[in-house]
């Protein structure tokens, strides 16, 4: 469960064992949880899923998700290959 980056009370990860959907994040700050999928051709994100999120805190993960949308990108892409090369 790589953690990506931790931010303004924010644990934004994945999980290892998803590597078959497309890429997107878990985030969980004290209650609230969420995940978001990216969508790095239109730099867009969609939420899945959410528990707990007020509109406030709705729109700090999104920001914190699109202030470092290349990093979660890379990230995810390079933990996918690590991943692979493991296998093989």
């Amino acid at each position: 469960m790589p953690t990506i980056l931790k931010v303004r009370g924010w644990r934004v990860f994945f999980y290892s064992e998803e590597g078959n959907e497309p890429i997107h994040v878990h985030a969980t700050k004290a209650d609230c949880e969420c995940k978001i999928w990216l969508k790095p051709e239109a730099f867009d994100i969609d939420f899945a899923w959410s528990h707990g999120l007020k509109p406030q805190l709705r729109r700090e993960v999104r920001k914190i998700v699109f202030e470092n949308f290349e990093l979660i990108v890379e990230q995810w892409n390079r933990h996918i290959e690590d991943s692979r090369d493991a296998n093989h």
